[in-house]
């Protein structure tokens, strides 16, 4: 896919997220169309412990919502001279 950029599981919240992810433009959301899904959950860290723990924050969310189903997922990596910026956006189906 032109423009994917993988991201390198790093750390124990690599491995307790599971799911593979990679970032994607914003634009393929609209490939979503023919899959619809009825919300978003968007996950940021910017501290490099809230990184770390992101992982885990993410499957704890995921455990308290075993009725949605994920339809698509995309990371977000952003960063400055002092900050570095996660973003996770789940979207989902009820």
């Amino acid at each position: 896919m032109e423009g994917d950029t993988r991201v390198p599981p790093t750390g124990d919240a690599a491995e307790a997220f599971s799911v593979h992810l990679f970032s994607r433009r914003v634009g393929t959301v609209e490939g979503m169309a023919g899959q619809g899904f009825d919300g978003v959950k968007v996950f940021t860290a910017t501290k490099a412990r809230e990184r770390e723990e992101l992982g885990e924050t993410i499957t704890e969310w995921l455990q308290d919502h075993p009725d949605l189903e994920i339809v698509d997922k995309v990371v977000t990596q952003s960063s400055d001279n002092e900050f570095h910026c996660l973003s996770i956006t789940l979207f989902y189906r009820e």
